[in-house]
């Protein structure tokens, strides 16, 4: 995901990411969370999908920024990185074709476009959005969407499944002993995958980090201490990358992001994730 400009265009290239949702225990609490550390404008829409029927569209600066909804019991919550492409119903085809598994959808949702979930081989959940011609998505400014990591159990498979899905292609930017790679489309870096070590697979599911931008000029320390004051709790204090200052946080809710400030990169070696593992300190 390019970074320093809005993104807010009619087609969105398949493979691209092109949404961002919360599915919490407690929507009005972290509603108040985010809208407090990011400055987001919430306001609620009816959606088929969610078990409450109600969706939170969260705005910021005119721009559709992320989703926020009522998980349903037992329902797993957290943030989800939604992918574009072109027809959900041949994309679920796909799936399954390059060895992943349909969960839920193809699903229409009023004035939005169609959602479809899913498992991708290495076992990591995912969404797949089907966008409408109205589509607009706000992401590469402070306090929006700033790029993503899926951090898989198994590199190569995911490699293969989202390459072959979307015909990215997969460079290995790690070194010997970090599995790292960016998938670009059109040279144009998109997702980062990140392969656990032996010790966070055998505790820690494959799952997405999502990072948000922020603003210089209060940098990524103060963020993360307003976000402890807003209720939050900081699992990895913020520290310099070669993408920027950066640092792991969880809601109220308890569901974990990353926030980041790419004025503050630091050369320190090449081939590490954006972030370590949030639960990996």
């Amino acid at each position: 995901m390019a970074v320093g400009s809005p993104t807010s265009q009619s087609v969105v290239p398949a493979g691209m990411p092109c949404w961002v949702e919360l599915a919490a225990a407690d929507e009005p609490a972290v509603r108040a969370f985010y809208e407090g550390l990011f400055g987001w404008d919430c306001h609620v829409k009816r959606d088929p999908a969610t078990a409450t029927r109600r969706y939170t569209i969260a705005s910021l600066g005119g721009y559709q920024v992320a989703g926020l909804y009522q998980a349903a019991r037992n329902q797993p919550t957290g943030w989800t990185v939604h992918l574009a492409v072109a027809n959900t119903a041949s994309t679920a085809e796909w799936v399954e074709h390059l060895g992943g598994s349909v969960t839920l959808g193809p699903v229409d949702i009023p004035d939005r476009g169609s959602i479809l979930h899913a498992r991708d081989a290495s076992g990591a959940p995912v969404a797949f959005w089907q966008p409408t011609e109205t589509w607009s998505f706000g992401a590469g400014l402070p306090g929006t969407f700033s790029g993503a990591d899926l951090n898989t159990h198994d590199g190569p498979t995911a490699d293969n499944f989202y390459c072959r899905l979307f015909n990215l292609t997969s460079e290995q930017i790690g070194t010997d002993t970090i599995d790292y790679a960016e998938w670009r489309l059109d040279h144009q870096p998109v997702i980062y995958r990140y392969q656990m070590d032996e010790e966070l697979r055998r505790s820690m599911p494959p799952h997405w980090m999502t990072y948000f931008g922020v603003d210089p000029a209060r940098g990524a320390d103060a963020v993360a201490g307003h976000a402890l004051m807003l209720g939050g709790s900081v699992v990895t204090p913020p520290f310099d990358t070669p993408f920027g200052r950066t640092a792991v946080i969880t809601d109220p809710d308890g569901s974990v992001f990353s926030i980041i400030d790419h004025e503050q990169a630091v050369d320190n070696g090449a081939g590490r994730a954006e972030v370590d593992d949030p639960h990996g300190d």
